[in-house]
């Protein structure tokens, strides 16, 4: 995609929305770090359903530590890999504890080194919690940057460095937003609602998928 038209991809999201945020619940830092590893594999409303008692409840990694195991699983056992989840979110609790002073390290690499944080996971904190520009490529956006033409790669990480390549810096810091919501609510896996798009004609997807009213009046002409 050419530079300029990047720009206006990115205007055109931002026009239609300025303030885009996550659409996990969490009361700080600390629980939006557990809901985003929760996350892995399972849907925002499946893991905000599943923690809404939980956080009103355990908001800090000590709480979440005399909470235990067991009771972790009762608060979780929705969520899909729960077993392996909440033995990931006890030790990261436990590391915060003993490496951090019960706090989450506003800095990747250490993010990183906690159970059961990958880098996508570390990118979603550091922008959502620090407003670093990161890009957490999940499934959304790594067909939305493939798909687009935005950002091109066969790995997670060849898009990440492609859309950091490509972004302008007025639209750093939500692009990862805008991205993960455009291809969740429009620019879907199955059939992307290309009728509906406002980046259609900047897209480089072929061939466009038509409106059902028009797929509809096809089949019976």
């Amino acid at each position: 995609m050419r530079k300029a038209d990047v720009v206006e991809f990115y205007r055109r999201l931002a026009e239609a929305n300025p303030h885009p945020e996550t659409e996990l619940e969490s009361v700080n830092t600390y629980t939006l770090l557990v809901a985003v590893v929760l996350s892995a594999q399972a849907t925002d409303a499946g893991v905000n359903k599943a923690t809404r008692a939980l956080f009103a409840e355990v908001d800090t990694p000590a709480k979440m530590v005399a909470l235990g195991l067991d009771g972790l699983k009762q608060h979780i056992r929705t969520i899909g890999l729960f077993n392996t989840k909440a033995k990931n979110v006890i030790a990261l609790s436990e590391a915060l504890i003993a490496d951090h002073g019960g706090e989450v390290p506003a800095d990747r690499d250490a993010l990183e080194k906690l159970p059961g944080v990958g880098r996508k996971t570390a990118n979603v904190v550091m922008n959502v919690a620090f407003g670093a520009e990161t890009f957490a490529v999940d499934t959304h956006i790594f067909r939305v940057g493939n798909r687009t033409g935005l950002a091109k790669g066969k790995t997670v990480l060849a898009v990440e460095k492609a859309l950091d390549k490509a972004t302008p810096a007025p639209f750093r810091v939500h692009a990862h937003h805008w991205l993960i919501l455009h291809g969740r609510y429009v620019c879907k896996a199955r059939k992307p609602e290309c009728w509906r798009c406002i980046e259609i004609d900047l897209c480089a997807f072929k061939p466009k998928t038509p409106a059902p009213a028009a797929r509809t009046a096809g089949k019976g002409e």
